[in-house]
This record gives C-alpha cells, structure tokens and sequence, in this order.
C-alpha cells in the first residue's frame, strides 16, 4: 500500500472525505506527505504514482490511477476517471463519465462532464466546457469561455471561445504579426505620439529647454 485514509475529514455536498497520507516514498512524495481528499480507497490506486494534492477532493465511484494528478482546489466524482499521465488542477471539475488520460491537462475553472473525453496532450483551461460526447485529443487547447459538446471530436488548433446566432468577430491589430480577437462594443485608448522633450503635468504640456 502506498498510502492511507487518515481520521483528518471534510464534508463536501454531504459526503465525509478524507485526508491521504503517504506510507512510502515514490515521485516527488515522500512517507508521510499528507495529501488530499478521498471518500474511499477506491478512488485513488494503491499501485503507481497517482496521488490527490493539496485541498483536491475525489468521491463517488471516481477513479484516479497510473501516474495521474489531481491538485489545486480541483474535484473529481461521479463515474469520472482520470488516468496515464493527466493532470487535473485549480478549480477544475471532473464528472459524470468522463475521461481524462493521456497527457491532458485540465485546469483554471474548466468543467469536463456527461462522456466527454480529454487525451493526448490536449488541454483545457479557463472557463472551458466539454461535455456530451465530445472528445479533445491529440494537441488541442480549448480555453476562455470555449464550449465544445455534442459528438464533437477536437484533434488539433486553438479554441478560446464562442460565436453566438453568428455575431460579429472584430479585429483590432496590435503589431504586425499580432491582433487581438474581440466582439461586440469596444474602446481602446492609444498613446499619443509627443517629442521626447515634452512633459504633461495635471493635462498642461510642458517643453524642455535644453
């Protein structure tokens, strides 16, 4: 056994959780180490180097095993399953049936739910949905207020928002290789052109004698 349930709780939606404690050294984590939360063994593997960190909680049937890592304020319950070498982190959540393996990332305050499936060494982040039966592998980012559901399959680009009833995309040109992406109404203040021998005090220009 690598690790066990300690007396340490906390009551999450009415179910008692409890702190994990190291019994042996492996990874980064050494005998002793406390960790996160569990409802009950069966949710983090005895074998491997799958651990729970910091305030993180797993309950329900959730499993989370091989050299998978949950931290942060993160949680993972329900049927959700987070394996290989995934990471769930921050304030994300886990849930329902889904899966999180591979070298997925999930983090910020992203939510993957119902069948959803991250792998690959895709990431998501942000305020970020998955949910359905959608699936983000291979080296996809879905970030923002990026929502991806249905039977959408995700494998490759970048994704950091949404698009509603067709509204306009606008463009605003920051450099010549970069622009920022925005909609909707907008203001941007620019610094003005001035001499470099000109001063502004309380809205009164003022210029250098040399």
């Amino acid at each position: 056994m690598k690790y066990k349930l300690t007396e340490n709780k906390k009551v999450s939606c009415g179910i008692a959780l409890y702190q994990i404690e190291a019994l042996k050294d492996f990874r980064d984590i050494e005998k002793g180490d406390k960790g996160g939360y569990v409802e009950k063994e069966n949710n983090l593997s005895q074998d491997g180097n799958a651990w729970v960190f910091g305030d993180a909680r797993v309950s329900g049937n959730a499993w989370v095993f091989g050299d998978a890592r949950v931290s942060g304020d993160a949680e993972v319950s329900g049927n959700a399953e987070v394996f290989g070498d995934a990471w769930v982190s921050g304030n994300a959540r886990v849930f329902g049936n889904a899966e999180v393996f591979g070298n997925a990332r999930v983090s910020g305050n992203a939510r993957v739910f119902g069948n959803a499936e991250v792998s690959g060494n895709a990431w998501v982040s942000g305020n970020a949905r998955v949910s359905g039966d959608a699936e983000v592998s291979g080296n996809a980012r879905v970030s923002g207020n990026a929502e991806v559901s249905g039977r959408l399959k995700l494998l490759a680009g970048y994704f950091f928002g949404i698009r509603y009833q067709k509204e306009e995309i606008k463009y605003k040109e920051i450099n010549e290789k970069s622009e920022l992406i925005y909609k909707g109404e907008a203001k941007f203040g620019e610094e003005e052109d001035k001499p470099k021998n000109e001063i502004i005090i309380d809205g009164i220009k003022y210029r250098k004698i040399n």
